[in-house]
């Protein structure tokens, strides 16, 4: 595994990154403890030192499973990135808002500190912005996280490009993070072209389409009841969708990988093609998964190879956002990182 630079603010990770909410809270059972604690090792063991969480996954328990393997496996050896603004009913796990005021900001950092049982975040993202709070107050509340010592670099993850924009003139922002994919690919209007003008590295959240592009969900049936809040997997998308996949398994085949690789594999070229640094963070909880995720990265894909796969994702059907009760949805960045609601 080779280690990148991440955007221009001296952020140094692998090339490949750890969602790690799925440890801890995900469409399916979550591993137990001790298993989890295996996965990661493993995922350090394979070069994958960047690992995602976030104060949100599980309500902290993500952050307290990190704790727990920073401790057995060493603080220097990860990459530590984790997020705050989802605000949440501590009793029903349910949504409740999101926050970026500054005095939100430092509680939220320091919550998360005594969580992950360390004195710094490497990476530490607004995980949505906030549409009662400029961007401009929440990054120059990080920044004061920054001077304290508490936080290295900052980042920023559902937002749009003149968002990005506005708080790269406060404070440098090491990197984006967002939801980008061979059926996902929204960011690639204005925010991507945004990180490679402003030297900003790029972390591709759900790089795998939660799933759907591993080729494993053919059917509503397949996707189980948590992927059923997101139309994608609606019945008749799911099935449609599932179709679509077949010039991607066509690839898959010739250079002998999985669709998931080739899925990897597309998101590294698009984003080397594009100027920008990026470090997609695919989720799993199985060791063997992990290695092959890993081999995405040797994979090249020639310019007709990625043609047909870029012809793709203009004939998904369904909406990759999840269905939200109206308080909710008005909260929610949308495609673009825009909010419905100002």
């Amino acid at each position: 595994m080779r280690d990148i630079a991440l955007g221009s603010t001296g952020l140094t990770t692998s090339e490949l990154g750890l969602g790690c909410m799925g440890l801890s809270e995900s469409y399916d059972t979550p591993p137990d403890h001790d298993d989890a604690l295996d996965l990661l090792g493993r995922a350090l063991d394979l070069g994958v030192r960047m690992w995602d969480t976030s104060d949100a996954y599980a309500l902290g328990a993500n952050e307290r499973l990190i704790a727990d393997a920073l401790a057995r496996f060493g603080r220097d050896e990860v990459v530590l990135a984790t997020k705050f603004g989802g605000v949440f009913d501590r009793t029903t796990g349910e949504p409740t808002g999101v926050r970026g005021d500054a005095a939100y900001v430092h509680q939220a950092c320091d919550a998360s500190l005594r969580r992950l049982g360390t004195d710094r975040i490497d990476l530490y993202y607004q995980h949505v912005p906030d549409p009662a709070v400029p961007v401009e107050e929440t990054v120059a509340a990080m920044a004061e996280l920054v001077a304290a010592g508490k936080v290295a670099h900052l980042g920023l993850s559902n937002v749009s490009a003149r968002q990005l924009r506005a708080a790269h003139a406060v404070h440098p922002v090491a990197a984006v993070q967002s939801e980008w994919s061979l059926f996902a690919r929204g960011a690639e209007r204005d925010l991507v072209p945004a990180c490679a003008e402003l030297g900003i590295g790029f972390v591709p959240y759900s790089p795998l389409g939660r799933g759907l592009l591993t080729g494993a969900i053919t059917s509503a049936a397949d996707a189980g009841p948590a992927r059923g809040a997101y139309p994608w997997f609606a019945e008749g998308n799911a099935e449609h969708n599932a179709a679509l996949l077949a010039p991607m398994r066509r690839i898959a085949d010739v250079h002998g990988a999985t669709p998931a690789q080739i899925a990897l594999a597309w998101v590294v070229h698009r984003a080397r093609g594009a100027g920008v640094a990026a470090v997609p963070i695919p989720g799993t909880k199985r060791a063997e998964r992990l290695a092959e995720n890993t081999a995405a990265l040797e994979i090249g894909l020639d310019a007709t190879e990625l043609a047909d796969l870029d012809a793709l994702a203009e004939h998904v059907t369904g909406s990759r956002r999840p269905v939200l009760p109206p308080e909710l949805r008005a909260l929610m960045p949308d495609d673009h990182g825009e909010h419905t609601s100002v």
